[in-house]
């Protein structure tokens, strides 16, 4: 997984993978989440691996248009 960088100094998330069609997350707990183009579908898991690789907004954009819709969890 690659450190998140965490640009705005909040986030729960702590790093991340990138796959063809799916994102993983860790959060501080060590939990991982995956996301993928079924759940929570294309358009959001391309705009996390933006969000992600840009080490800024992450968190803000998982409150707002994700939560807990996520495929599975590692």
């Amino acid at each position: 997984m690659t450190r998140y960088q965490n640009l705005g100094g909040n986030s729960g998330v702590t790093a991340y993978e990138v796959g063809t069609d799916y994102i993983a997350l860790q959060f501080h707990d060590g939990r991982v989440y995956v996301y993928d183009h079924t759940r929570p579908g294309r358009k959001h898991v391309e705009q996390m691996k933006q969000l992600a690789q840009s080490g800024r907004g992450l968190t803000t954009y998982l409150n707002q248009y994700v939560r807990d819709n996520y495929a599975h969890m590692r």
